[in-house]
């Protein structure tokens, strides 16, 4: 009972971080189209882009970036190296699965920390961008937040494998064939011994 009540605690925490993350990287990428778009616009228009577009694109761009990072692993679709995954015996992923989740885990608060540390200098030191007259630690704030995020996913990865996405090149093997398909061709003659085949018929000898 014990073990189920955590399972369900870390399936609400997991679709917590994934409806946060859904929805700062969607207002992020809409800020980005829109600021695109404006500054267009104003190109077209009056022939003088907008001088703070650049800038806020970039600062959605790094948005986007950072929390798509949990999206991605959140769908298994993150990349990594395969060349190495038929190595070892199939019968150790469990736990070849649950020490990646561990390190990847430990790989993202370890940075998390770093960026927490940058941050924290860019707020002692009062830095501000040179195009826009605005404090940049908000943005900065962003790095260790989602690497945070991600850590504590591959966490609860490394501690309930059941919770951990399946890999997409794996589940498209998975797919049954279609019922009803016709076998390919040859198929039938090969099941066939030739003992079973029934000789070819001989046209009659003309007299």
């Amino acid at each position: 009972m014990r073990v189920d009540s955590y399972k369900q605690t870390a399936e609400q925490i997991l679709r917590g971080l994934g409806r946060a993350e859904r929805l700062i990287t969607t207002c992020a990428f809409t800020a980005l189209i829109a600021t695109m778009f404006l500054d267009v616009l104003s190109r077209e228009t009056t022939g003088v882009g907008l001088h703070w577009a650049r800038q806020v694109g970039v600062y959605a761009n790094i948005v986007v970036v950072m929390f798509g990072l949990g999206l991605a692993s959140a769908g298994g679709n993150h990349i990594r190296p395969r060349f190495a995954d038929n190595w070892l015996p199939s019968r150790w992923n469990p736990v070849i699965h649950r020490l990646q989740d561990g390190l990847m885990s430990a790989f993202c608060l370890f940075a998390a920390g770093a960026g927490g540390q940058l941050t924290w200098e860019s707020i002692r030191l009062g830095e501000r961008s040179a195009l826009l007259p605005v404090l940049i630690w908000p943005v900065l704030m962003v790095i260790p937040l989602a690497f945070f995020l991600v850590g504590i996913r591959h966490a609860i990865y490394a501690a309930c494998p059941d919770l951990r996405p399946r890999d997409p090149l794996v589940a498209a093997t998975d797919i049954p064939s279609p019922t009803g398909a016709a076998p390919p061709a040859g198929a039938d003659d090969a099941a066939q011994s030739p003992d079973t085949r029934q000789p070819h018929s001989r046209p009659p000898k003309s007299s």
